[in-house]
């Protein structure tokens, strides 16, 4: 009987372990969701969207809800229900449990053509008999929680006939270039890591040829087709011709070795069983290359044009020719931008009580920092009976900015105007009707009411640009949306620059009109008449003798400083022996924006990462232009002008100080000697004066 339970075991575990080689668990929080969505009043709901892999088989995969209601609610008189691809799915009660589990199989019906798989999530709450009472209860809420996920089967022979280079970038996680980086593998590693970004909210990976760890499978390797590794450039199968770029997809099946912990409850106690597994996974490489240098670009600038991209059909791209129409040519006018243009969408909305709508925008969406902007909103909502109450709220990053009544016209156009303290680099704009009926009537009101925002007239307007003496992390990176824009390399450093360099391309072209295509240059090659005529980011060693070209910034990077508070207090100081991540931001010689990072310390690449990661977070202050971060993602932000008395360079010495520093103990002891030598000369004087003295 003992033999007996342990085969049937056994027959458990590698079922288990066969069902994890043949499924993915993808959990909305790994999707962006990083604490649970609450659903407020009676009648709510919340969208949920998931790009499902070409590798994942729809049929047998399963969307798993778990979800918390108030404790305040009767249960048996509250609903949920499920909506996929605008068709509903499930609708049911909810039942005593404090937190609830649903399943529903998944079909190739609930797909829309885009391959998105768009949840909805609505419910009907009740807490009292009277419905007009549950009106503005707060009470009234359900949280679906993060750890809710999908479960996809992956296809049998692991999708690959459905991948291509058009739908192969949301599986990439990493980015593979030589070890000795060219200009034009810097600006490959860019623009792949720029696309990378646009399609997911994972970290993204960048590697030198020969350091990929073996766990990483898909991602996206850029050189010269002269330079790729033999074993990798066997992989092609087609030969790019001189002046002719390549984009090539190479797909196949490999053996990945993995973990499996399952969690078995053991007398009361959950237990961790581990188990390895061998998993058969895809392998793919999507590689940008060309026949030499020149096709090498064409592969690059085609790399940068989305419309190319989305088009790509098939598992290989030649490219004679290559165009980006993006390509900023003249100073665009993006003053005014639409809410549809910023991702809204017309939600028609009906009930009693709040009904909201949700959108976004940063302040890069526009063409210059705006030091005001209009939020115009356009509609039309159902007309309010006598005795109705009605009004229309304007909420910006959670507060409340306008409030107008509703009546009986139906129409809505109504416009706030908002400064550059109420804005942040970051903004959510959230619109509400809130309506409540006569006394007596709300029974008869919930389908009454309807409201519907129109996001292809309402827009936001800047009004005019924020202008300042001094630069600052603020007005990064629309403030190089005007004129052309050269990244500058120190060439010792290229090979630790690719992943800030595809961060910093990644902003620039993270707006409406992605149309930022700079130019590398390195530093050494650098004609001094550019610092004037063009935006600069420049990326330079510690010891670049180009950091001496820039009299405008504020502090001196290529010296060691010590920075102090208005108290005298000393805040930071910066030396050689940490690895830091130093940004500032500053006007050059002509007016021009400019950007200047360096890094310190012996892990340089993760020291650059993080600076250019650091200045392009929602900031705190609207005058930051000097940034100073560790590894370890600590920063600290400072307004320093060239006049700031905040600065000590703590190695500025005259040339008597160095003099001293180098030769102090020579000449102290050469001191001490002639002490030594004067002492016995003067007491052999004494000597010799006593013994005439005595004869």
């Amino acid at each position: 009987m003992k033999r007996l339970f342990t085969l049937l075991a056994l027959v458990f575990l590698l079922s288990k372990a066969s069902l994890a080689q043949t499924q993915s668990i993808v959990s909305f929080a790994s999707m962006g969701r990083q604490e649970d969505d609450a659903i407020y009043g009676m009648s709510g709901a919340r969208a949920f969207y998931f790009k499902v892999p070409p590798q994942a088989e729809m049929n047998g995969s399963k969307l798993v809800l778990y979800f918390e209601p108030s404790q305040a609610l009767i249960k048996d008189r509250s609903f949920i229900n499920i909506i996929l691809n605008d068709k509903p799915v499930y609708s049911a009660r909810l039942t005593k449990d404090s937190i609830e589990r649903l399943s529903i199989n998944l079909t190739n019906e609930d797909l829309s053509p885009g391959r998105f798989l768009k949840i909805q999530v609505k419910t009907l709450l009740t807490i009292t008999d009277d419905i007009c009472k549950d009106l503005d209860n707060p009470a009234m809420w359900l949280k679906v929680k993060n750890y809710s996920y999908v479960s996809l089967v992956k296809n049998d022979k692991g999708g690959l006939n459905n991948v291509n280079i058009s739908n192969c970038f949301e599986s990439k996680r990493a980015i593979v270039y030589p070890s000795d980086p060219s200009l034009y593998d810097l600006k490959a590693v860019a623009w792949a890591y720029t696309q990378l970004k646009k399609t997911q909210t994972k970290k993204i990976l960048v590697y030198e040829y020969g350091q990929v760890p073996d766990s990483i499978k898909d991602y996206i390797m850029v050189g010269n087709i002269g330079v790729l590794p033999d074993d990798k450039k066997s992989l092609i199968k087609v030969t790019p011709q001189s002046n002719e770029g390549i984009f090539y997809l190479s797909k196949s099946m490999t053996t990945a070795t993995d973990t499996i912990t399952q969690m078995v409850n053991e007398r009361g106690i959950q237990v961790a069983h581990k188990s390895v597994s061998n998993e058969i996974v895809p392998a793919e490489i999507l590689f940008i290359s060309g026949g030499d240098d020149a096709g090498y670009e064409k592969a690059i600038t085609a790399l940068s044009n989305i419309n190319i991209l989305n088009s790509s059909f098939g598992d290989y791209l030649l490219i004679d020719q290559a165009q980006n129409t993006f390509v900023k040519t003249i100073d665009e006018n993006r003053s005014k931008i639409t809410l549809k243009q910023v991702g809204g969408s017309s939600d028609f909305l009906s009930g009693v009580g709040s009904l909201k709508s949700g959108y976004t925008f940063k302040n890069s969406d526009f063409a210059f920092t705006p030091k005001e902007v209009e939020i115009r909103f356009i509609g039309t909502y159902s007309g309010l009976s006598a005795g109705d109450r009605g009004y229309f709220n304007i909420y910006l990053n959670g507060l409340l900015i306008s409030s107008e009544k509703l009546d009986a016209s139906g129409k809505l156009n109504t416009s706030v105007t908002i400064n550059r303290y109420q804005h942040h680099k970051y903004n959510t704009l959230d619109a509400e009707f809130r309506f409540f009926p006569a006394s007596g009537e709300c029974k008869n009101s919930f389908i009454n009411f309807f409201g519907e925002v129109d996001v292809d007239k309402s827009y936001l307007e800047s009004k005019n640009p924020f202008i300042s003496s001094d630069l600052s992390f603020y007005q990064y990176p629309e403030a190089f949306n005007s004129g052309n824009t050269k990244i500058v390399i120190s060439k010792q450093d290229a090979k630790y620059a690719a992943g800030a360099v595809g961060e910093i391309v990644y902003e620039l072209n993270n707006n409406i009109n992605s149309n930022n295509f700079p130019d590398f240059v390195y530093s050494d090659q650098l004609p001094e008449g550019d610092l004037k005529k063009y935006n600069i980011i420049a990326l330079l060693d510690k010891d670049d003798p180009l950091l001496n070209k820039f009299a405008d910034a504020p502090i001196k990077f290529n010296q060691n400083f010590r920075l102090y508070n208005d108290n005298g207090k000393p805040v930071y100081s910066l030396s050689d022996t940490t690895s830091s991540g130093l940004a500032q931001i500053f006007y050059g010689r002509s007016n021009n924006a400019t950007l200047v990072l360096t890094a310190t310390g012996s892990h340089l690449s993760e020291a650059f990462l993080a600076a250019s990661r650091a200045i392009t977070e929602q900031l705190s202050t609207l005058s930051s232009n000097v940034c100073v971060t560790d590894i370890n993602l600590n920063k600290y932000l400072f307004n320093i002008n060239k006049s700031s008395e905040n600065v000590e360079y703590v190695d500025t010495k005259n040339t008597l100080t160095k003099f001293w520093d180098t030769y102090n103990l020579y000449i102290l002891l050469g001191i001490l000697i002639l002490i030594l030598l004067s002492f016995l000369y003067v007491r052999s004087k004494v000597q010799r004066s006593q013994e005439l003295y005595n004869d």
